[in-house]
C-alpha cells in the first residue's frame, strides 16, 4: 500500500532536491514545483500550508515583501 505525501512533504522534497537555501516566495516555489509535475493550485496555498508549518518550526517566514519561506531539511536521509 503506497502512502500518499501530504502537500508540505512534496514542497519540502522539491526544495531538497533542488538544493537551494536561500529563502523563496510562494510564486517561485509554485514554479519550482512545476518544473517537476508538482500540481499545487496557487502561490497562496503554498503560503497557507507553509504558514502552518511555521507555527511548528518546520517553516521560517521571512517577513518581506513578497514573503519568502525557507523550509527546514527533514531530518531523516533519504
Amino acid at each position: 500500500m503506497q502512502t500518499r505525501q501530504s502537500e508540505f512533504e512534496r514542497i519540502r522534497s522539491v526544495l531538497a532536491a533542488a538544493d537551494t537555501d536561500e529563502p523563496m516566495s510562494a510564486r517561485e516555489i509554485v514554479r519550482l514545483l512545476d518544473e517537476h509535475d508538482i500540481e499545487i493550485d496557487s502561490p497562496h496555498r503554498v503560503a497557507t500550508v507553509l504558514g502552518r508549518y511555521a507555527e511548528t518550526g518546520d517553516v521560517e517566514v521571512i517577513r518581506s515583501q513578497p514573503y519568502r519561506y525557507r523550509v527546514q531539511r527533514s531530518d531523516a536521509s533519504g
